[in-house]
């Protein structure tokens, strides 16, 4: 029989029905942490889980837990797994917000339950697990979505069906880990949220993407004056009109004509042109910008 993680993503098993995935998030969490025999680890031999998706933990809530831990004890043992090779001998499979709690409480051990598992079950515990709470930030959530893919060489079909949710729910959360770095502490610091951000993936350019970020914050811009914004970024903007040459020369308005029509020669190659012309006091400025990319 396979351990219940291993039903859910096929591990040790070449091919599994569909209707051996229908077990639920709820159950397999339950089944994992079932007690076999509860012990008592001393809180200094053990170690947060390395694939642990959560960054941020609401240090309020873990004291709310502490309190409750306090007064109530310890309903669920956490989960471990032995560890080799290392200063401390355990490592959290679930339960580091109950681990983190009890820390506070200066309690010597705390309940728990050894497992044997591998990385993998390991990492896709430690995911599903905080998947399943929500408390994730959606960079957290897009980025545990992602480990899951990679770890089991997952579609974002097969992935949403194992975790009974809608391809389009991954693949918008997805779509967030290609925006810079600033975006995503912005939304970790509730500075914009994940429309603002989704909004923001159709800029190309990732500079225009962090200054009109930075422009959303100080002006405090909705979601719908976001899009506004980005609408007019996008749309074509309107060719400069071109001076007309009056009491210049016949050779003067030649190279000028000239000039225009090799810069047009090349816009038609696909060269992304910016031409300026300027009629100044002793002579026409033109400027040229060719773009290194394209």
């Amino acid at each position: 029989m396979l351990p219940p993680f291993g039903r859910i993503f096929g591990m040790g098993e070449k091919e599994q029905t569909k209707e051996e995935h229908v077990d639920t998030i709820e159950e397999t969490i339950e089944e994992t942490i079932n007690p076999d025999e509860v012990m008592q680890l001393p809180l200094a031999e053990i170690t947060p889980n390395r694939y642990q998706p959560r960054s941020i933990f609401n240090e309020e809530k873990i004291a709310e837990l502490a309190q409750t831990i306090h007064t109530h004890g310890m309903i669920q043992p956490i989960v471990v797994r032995e560890i080799a090779d290392h200063e401390k001998k355990y490592e959290i499979i679930a339960g580091e917000r109950r681990f983190r709690a009890v820390s506070s409480l200066a309690w010597e051990t705390i309940p728990a339950i050894i497992r044997e598992m591998n990385d993998k079950e390991t990492a896709s515990v430690a995911l599903i697990e905080n998947l399943q709470r929500e408390e994730l930030t959606v960079i957290e959530e897009a980025y545990a979505y992602q480990r899951l893919l990679d770890l089991h060489q997952l579609t974002q079909e097969a992935l949403a069906q194992r975790l009974g949710k809608s391809q389009s729910t991954i693949a918008n959360k997805l779509r967030l880990l290609k925006l810079p770095e600033a975006v995503h502490q912005a939304i970790t610091d509730k500075l914009i949220t994940e429309r603002h951000a989704r909004a923001l993936i159709r800029l190309k350019d990732d500079e225009k993407k962090v200054k009109l970020l930075a422009e959303i914050i100080e002006k405090g811009l909705n979601v719908k004056q976001t899009e506004e914004q980005i609408k007019k970024q996008l749309e074509p903007k309107e060719k400069a009109k071109k001076p007309r040459f009056k009491g210049v020369s016949k050779d003067v308005r030649i190279a000028m004509n000239t000039i225009r029509q090799s810069l047009t020669m090349v816009s038609d190659t696909g060269v992304n042109l910016e031409t300026d012309e300027q009629d100044l006091d002793d002579y026409y400025q033109i400027t040229i910008k060719i773009p290194k990319k394209h």
